[in-house]
């Protein structure tokens, strides 16, 4: 029984509760890593406006420099890992206003390959953002952790001489329960390496394949947490926790240029290396792993831009016909639709809910849904002077959109 005197305390302590209940239930709009918080593709805490306005609001723009690596956001900062001249910066900005807070440059220099020149010196590889900590690999092969509040080096690991034909270093970390895993390297050399998050302890490494440019995936399968990735010649599962090689099976491209990041669907994996897509079903028994193809779809392959998973259908951009978008059956690996071709080179897709970004790389954002027969957009916006590799970073109705150097904030109402 509650007495009268105590009913206010109670009736606080119960509102404090209420509100502190709520706020758990309420999607983040922090945006932490590679293809956000699930890794997926997806962005959390958007709402739809009634109405799609004819354009979007421009907050701000400034210049960041070169890179490819998505702007992360955390409560109301950015983090962006960009080149400016010959350094590397690690930096944080005022989410509201896009005013640097700190910047923390590096010294990189290196000599490109002539083959990627045109895909420019980067760091093309995206940060991960935990507990207070950012990491990030740069061009040559270093990596480091920062102190996310002021900026601080808190430990770095040497880079390598071996410089990667195309596209350098571009495996974008994961962290996973006190490490955060790389893959630095060139050519055929390097090894998948998790280091412990505050000291850069090494804690695993595995050297059975040299890296892919692709970034891995943490998934639970079979009462066992794994690492799933793209190495240079093949698709791996390794154990999170001690490194240990579950399962492996060939998966070479063309070019050895394997850039995709894998698709969990239920019990299977979905990849890609510019070749058919092909879906994986990882199956253990008696502490076995065993793989087996569940499915390969010949006319729908990708390579660079990635796609999401919308219920059971797998929406994307196609490297046919000088870019086609697709829906495949992620259940049967049946074509749904083809879009008409020359839709763009690449793509960064983003889902939120039922609609669909795609940022395609001439700086043109399309807004849609996937339909039963088609790419069903609704706008077509302008959101960029140059060429948009980057993948767009969506928190709430922010959307910030990162070309050639600059970044640019965008509002939806």
């Amino acid at each position: 029984m509650v007495r009268r005197s105590q009913l206010p305390f109670t009736i606080a302590m119960l509102v404090t509760g209420l509100i502190a209940w709520t706020a758990a239930q309420r999607p983040s709009p922090d945006y932490t890593q590679w293809r956000g918080q699930a890794r997926d593709g997806s962005a959390s805490a958007f709402t739809e406006p009634r109405a799609w306005p004819e354009t979007l609001t421009q907050r701000w723009r400034t210049d960041v420099g070169l890179g490819y690596a998505t702007p992360l956001v955390v409560g109301d900062r950015l983090y962006v890992f960009s080149r400016r001249g010959d350094n590397e910066v690690m930096s944080a900005l005022d989410a509201a206003t896009g005013k640097t807070i700190w910047a923390t440059p590096s010294p990189v220099s290196f000599t490109m390959n002539k083959g990627a020149a045109r895909h420019g010196q980067g760091p093309k590889s995206t940060p991960a953002y935990a507990d207070g900590k950012l990491f990030a690999i740069g061009m040559t092969g270093v990596i480091a952790a920062y102190d996310a509040k002021t900026g601080k080096e808190l430990w770095r690991k040497p880079g390598s001489e071996l410089v990667p034909m195309f596209t350098t270093h571009a495996f974008s970390p994961i962290v996973d329960r006190g490490l955060v895993i790389f893959h630095p390297g060139g050519h055929d050399k390097g090894a998948i390496t998790a280091f412990d998050v505050n000291t850069g302890a090494t804690k695993w490494r595995w050297d059975g394949d040299g890296p892919g440019y692709g970034s891995p995936i943490v998934v639970d399968l079979g009462g066992t947490r794994q690492l799933i990735a793209l190495t240079q010649a093949k698709l791996v599962g390794l154990d999170v926790g001690t490194g240990a090689l579950l399962w492996e099976r060939p998966f070479v491209s063309a070019n050895f240029t394997n850039s995709a990041t894998p698709i969990l669907a239920g019990q299977t994996v979905i990849v890609s290396n510019g070749g058919p897509m092909t879906a994986v079903t990882l199956t253990s028994r008696d502490g076995k792993w065993t793989t087996e193809d569940a499915w390969t779809n010949a006319d729908q392959p990708y390579r660079l831009s990635n796609p999401v998973l919308v219920g059971d259908t797998l929406f994307g951009l196609s490297t046919r016909n000088s870019g086609q978008y697709f829906a495949v059956d992620v259940k049967t690996g049946k074509s749904v639709w083809t879009s008409e071709p020359r839709q763009a080179s690449q793509a960064a897709v983003v889902k939120a809910g039922p609609i669909i970004f795609s940022l395609e790389d001439d700086g043109e954002l399309v807004v849609g849904r996937v339909g039963t027969t088609a790419f069903e957009p609704l706008r077509r916006y302008k959101v960029a002077d140059s060429e948009t590799w980057t993948q767009p970073t969506i928190s709430g109705n922010r959307l910030f959109v990162k070309d050639v150097s600059t970044l640019t904030l965008w509002t939806i109402p």
